[in-house]
């Protein structure tokens, strides 16, 4: 049934972020031990004026998978970003020819034509539009989906003046009084504060009430990939990988990539790619999700990523 509550979601930073400890100017010189227990929070970190937040990497052992989490507190000095390719391209040579530290797979696209599926814009105009798909808009089975498809969640960066805010909301959503839109790639459905897999044509059920269609498989396991947001500001990029040491299907639910979510202390999370595009990029090694029938990680080109530069 469609989630109560569909809308947006915003978070307020503020921009002039220090530069001390892990920060842009030290390149993040350590990483943060490795962290393992699915249901352990990261703690948000405490900062004081002489003191700011690191971007971490961590790695989360659950029974079904290993989730690979890059966090960005707003003190960081960091920001999140769009990028796109111009055809299609891996995470891990995407992410250094934008000088990210961290990158994420990020919005739908066709694998055989290479055009994108979701709306991307970058410096305030929209560079990737999903209606110049003539396999999506002309696909008959996808016709009474469009309207849903053409309106699907999207991560956004506001431009507000003084402030920086990041915000995850249907694509007709309004842009907030005395902001600009600078860059936004869409994806979904949102997974908080509620699953929006129906209200954004991924799932459809029959009059009977059984299930005709499920374009994500998200009520199986698999490789997921998900930005998050947590109350104070901080960014969250998410992968959900595949076990290397279970015979069973291995991953994640969307359901069960929303409850990992929460534990981290995230409140508005929006799911990206999946699959065989699942990909996170930190300090030059690239963690992908989906493994193929030889127990091998897949890497495939995508289409676009939100990274952290």
């Amino acid at each position: 049934m469609p989630s109560p509550g569909y809308g947006a979601v915003l978070i307020l930073l503020a921009m002039g972020m220090t530069t001390m400890g892990c920060s842009r100017s030290q390149h993040l010189e350590g990483e943060s031990a490795m962290d393992k227990g699915p249901s352990k929070t990261i703690a948000d970190p405490v900062v004081t004026p002489e003191i700011a937040a690191e971007v971490t990497y961590n790695v989360y052992d659950l029974p079904s998978s290993q989730v690979h989490v890059v966090t960005i507190p707003p003190e960081s000095g960091y920001r999140v970003q769009v990028a796109v390719a111009e055809g299609l391209n891996l995470v891990q040579d995407l992410a250094p020819q934008v000088g990210a530290i961290a990158a994420v797979n990020a919005g739908f696209f066709d694998p055989q034509n290479g055009l994108t599926t979701s709306y991307i814009t970058i410096g305030g105009s929209l560079i990737a539009d999903p209606r110049q798909n003539l396999r999506l808009m002309e696909n008959p089975d996808l016709q009474s989906y469009l309207d849903a498809i053409l309106d699907r969640s999207e991560f956004r960066i506001y431009d507000c003046g003084d402030r920086q805010r990041y915000g995850i909301m249907p694509h007709s959503a309004p842009i907030p009084e005395a902001c600009t839109l600078d860059a936004a790639v869409g994806a979904g459905p949102q997974l908080l504060p509620a699953i929006t897999a129906y209200e954004e044509g991924f799932l459809a059920d029959n009059p009977a009430g059984e299930v005709v269609r499920d374009a994500l498989g998200s009520r199986y396991a698999n490789a997921r990939s998900a930005i998050g947001l947590k109350p104070d500001g901080t960014v969250v990029f998410a992968i959900a990988a595949q076990r290397l040491d279970q015979d069973a299907p291995t991953g994640l639910t969307l359901e069960g990539m929303a409850e990992f979510l929460k534990t981290l202390g995230v409140t508005a999370a929006l799911n990206l790619d999946g699959g065989s595009s699942s990909s996170l990029f930190f300090k030059g090694t690239t963690h992908y999700g989906r493994l193929n029938a030889q127990n091998q990680f897949v890497e495939r080109p995508i289409k676009s990523i939100l990274f952290v530069k």
